[in-house]
């Protein structure tokens, strides 16, 4: 872990997470998770983000009235959080890592977010051990939301939109059917569907939804970033019509599993 550690702060000390959601692209992965999200929330709830990046929805849960304790394993990403708040806000900020959640008891929290920790945690056992740690501090009854990044997305954006694949191939990054191996140098661990629900079969978890959470907007950023408003709000409501397809979910570049505790 400490080597995968390294890896990720020298990722995310070299973009601006600030900006990541901010974009249009990136507002349909936000705007969709904060859809479902609403589904199941409820007057004074307690939620847990755990990898809260900079605060984005941490803050803006916080800020509509529910009690949020927000963890965060980066020093870089805490700074930013830290910066954005204000005097009223009563956000509880930890420093700690997604698979030792000892801060927190058992059966604590109303609704648990794992937003951002799937996206870095390589091999089954340290996403079980997450996934585990977050069954543990969620209610009976209590809701899960986990993302994932996608196998799909990576292989058509970059493999093949960036020409990079015979290399790829070559190095021994892509098996045969196209699943990328996740190695020592990188940043972000992919899944593909199928994975997702073989991780939470061990776990007291009921389903309500697997969500592409961004569909095909990376894949349209261009143009997505040059429609006029209109358009765009009609764009967002044919991706809300459409995020729950199985058949469609597959090719999306992230992934939001939403599960309830039995």
């Amino acid at each position: 872990m400490v080597k995968e550690r390294s890896v990720v702060e020298a990722f995310y000390q070299s973009v601006n997470e600030e900006d990541r959601l901010t974009d249009r692209a990136g507002q349909v992965e936000y705007m969709t998770t904060m859809t479902y999200i609403h589904r199941y929330l409820k007057p004074g709830m307690r939620i847990a983000e755990i990898g809260a990046g900079t605060g984005r929805y941490s803050l803006a849960l916080s800020r509509e009235g529910y009690r949020v304790e927000a963890v965060e394993l980066l020093e870089s990403n805490l700074r930013v959080f830290r910066s954005k708040l204000r005097a009223e806000d009563d956000i509880h900020i930890l420093q700690g890592d997604a698979m030792d959640l000892s801060c927190f008891g058992d059966k604590s929290m109303d609704m648990t977010l794992l937003l951002g920790p799937m996206y870095h945690l390589f091999g089954e056992a340290h996403k079980k051990k997450a996934l585990a740690e977050a069954v543990r501090i969620t209610r009976p009854g209590g809701m899960l939301f986990v993302a994932y990044c996608q196998n799909e997305a990576t292989v058509l954006q970059y493999c093949f939109g960036k020409k990079t694949l015979w290399e790829d191939m070559q190095k021994g990054l892509l098996t045969e059917d196209f699943v990328w191996q996740a190695n020592e140098n990188d940043a972000f661990s992919l899944v593909r569907p199928a994975d997702i629900r073989a991780l939470s079969e061990d776990f007291p978890l009921e389903r309500f939804n697997l969500i592409a959470t961004d569909g095909a907007s990376r894949y349209l950023s261009d143009m997505l970033e040059q429609m006029e408003e209109n358009l765009y709000r009609k764009y967002l409501e044919y991706h809300l019509s459409i995020c729950e397809r199985e058949d469609l979910i597959g090719a999306s570049n992230h992934v939001l599993d939403i599960l309830r505790k039995r």
